[in-house]
């Protein structure tokens, strides 16, 4: 298996720049496996298409408008993102007008340790501590910064939600520094059921449900369990070894309650299928499987990379957007679905006029 096993060409005008209105209005691939039949529908059709009895398994994380922009002491321009606070330990956090942060810099290589900056005119201040080494130990673009709220009147998460931008990904070309961030964006890179704020990017598969949708679903006996996994920074990231055994696996953190651990032993219990929403929490469930077919709850970090010949032991059933070339993303569902069936797949979506990526259509896998 190679890398450049998991390439497609994508033409620039089928990634989508907006998410679709109604967010449930996205168009829906769904294919049956075992009878290698698809068909075309649009998400708002999950009631029907699902089963009673099936559990929804969703990742409740929310995105951290994480994005500051700036000025240096020189006045030169500066621009962070916000990676999670020091020490991250996963404990609860008391608001506080200081505050030590892990982010990444532009431009990392021209900071200075014991350099001052102000963030989003005046809105916070910054001061640099320590140059963040890359794995291999050369000097990296991530710092170790210290944020100060303007005469301690406020806390810093407090000040980040108000004037932080939402991390997008670069490919949807949005305006960058001082350019007015789009009230689209803000709401809609966000799902509608985040409540665990700490993810820099978002669970994309979980931008198509409505309060609407989630309903339905409920009332025709389709069942929903929450986990988190703070989607990081290093999720979209193609792999850049042609081998994948050689990539570097990003860590990621997670927390699966025992509510989600008992809602899928009570699914296995009345012959559900486990529906894992999105990637994120495909990797959870799978980093916490146990014998038998179910998870055990705890917390933690996991650099579980799902590729083909890992062996899926808890997911059923996969609603998931279509992902870049050559990335982690990818190889995950071709694990679940077959490398050439995904890559036909995803040439007939083409063919169909899908839209792909964050702000795109949508795919759902049965057995």
């Amino acid at each position: 298996m190679k890398t450049s096993d998991f390439d497609y060409e994508l033409p620039q005008t089928a990634i989508a720049a907006h998410p679709t209105d109604p967010r449930d209005a996205a168009r829906l691939l769904v294919h049956e496996i075992g009878a290698d039949r698809t068909s075309h529908r649009r998400v708002r059709d999950l009631p029907q298409v699902l089963a009673a009895g099936d559990l929804l398994v969703v990742n409740d994380t929310r995105v951290r408008p994480a994005r500051l922009f700036g000025k240096r002491s020189g006045g030169g321009a500066i621009e962070l993102l916000l990676l999670a606070p020091e020490p991250n330990s996963g404990a609860p956090r008391r608001p506080s007008p200081c505050e030590a942060w892990k982010a990444l810099v532009k431009p990392a290589r021209r900071l200075e340790p014991g350099e001052i900056f102000t963030l989003e005119d005046g809105a916070m201040t910054g001061r640099a501590l320590e140059r963040l080494p890359r794995a291999d130990g050369a000097p990296g673009a991530e710092w170790i910064v210290e944020l100060r709220a303007p005469h301690d009147t406020h806390d810093v998460e407090t000040l980040v939600e108000r004037h932080g931008r939402m991390p997008l990904p670069p490919y949807l070309r949005r305006a960058r520094g001082s350019e007015p961030e789009s009230p689209e964006d803000r709401e809609r890179y966000q799902t509608v059921y985040a409540s665990a704020t700490g993810a820099v990017a978002a669970p994309t598969a979980g931008l198509h449900f409505t309060s609407g949708l989630l309903g339905e679903l409920e009332e025709h006996g389709i069942a929903r369990a929450a986990l988190t996994l703070h989607v990081g920074l290093g999720t979209f990231q193609p792999i850049e070894v042609e081998d994948p055994a050689q990539h570097a696996m990003h860590s990621e953190d997670y927390v699966l309650p025992q509510s989600a651990a008992d809602a899928v032993a009570a699914a296995r219990a009345r012959s559900g299928r486990v529906v894992a929403v999105g990637t994120t929490s495909f990797r959870v469930l799978e980093a916490c499987a146990r014998p038998g077919r179910v998870v055990e709850a705890g917390a933690g970090s996991t650099r579980l990379f799902v590729r083909p010949g890992t062996d899926v032991q808890v997911v059923d059933v996969l609603f998931t957007n279509f992902h870049l070339p050559r990335s982690t993303l990818l190889m995950l569902v071709s694990a679940f679905a077959g490398r050439e069936r995904i890559l036909r797949l995803y040439k007939e979506a083409l063919a169909e006029g899908y839209r792909f990526f964050s702000y795109g259509d949508a795919m759902l896998l049965l057995p």
